[in-house]
């Protein structure tokens, strides 16, 4: 059974940073692998909607959680990065995926 997070209040804010947690489960999820267990500030948030990795596993019965809009630094992403020091990525990862770094 999953856990619900539908009437919880938000667990990050804007600003904050977060590390994407490092888990590699089978099947398809919609957080790359590229950003698991890399560090990124919460951009804003973006509200709380049906988490579509379970629901397609018809693990979710329709709850919802928080959803977050997540930027990164691109050298922090990838070892050779040859862009401007300033280049960023945002990306939409849902709350279960973060952990805060304390």
């Amino acid at each position: 059974m999953v856990k619900t997070i539908e009437h919880e209040p938000a667990k990050f804010k804007e600003g904050e940073i977060i590390s994407v947690i490092e888990k590699f489960p089978i099947g398809h999820y919609r957080t790359p692998t590229y950003v698991r267990g890399k560090q990124g500030i919460i951009s804003r948030n973006l509200g709380k909607y049906i988490n579509p990795e379970t629901e397609a596993f018809g693990k979710n019965a329709g709850s919802k959680m928080w959803y977050y809009m997540v930027r990164f630094v691109q050298k922090d992403l990838w070892d050779n990065y040859v862009g401007q020091e300033t280049d960023e990525l945002e990306i939409e990862i849902f709350e279960n995926w973060l952990e805060a770094i304390n």
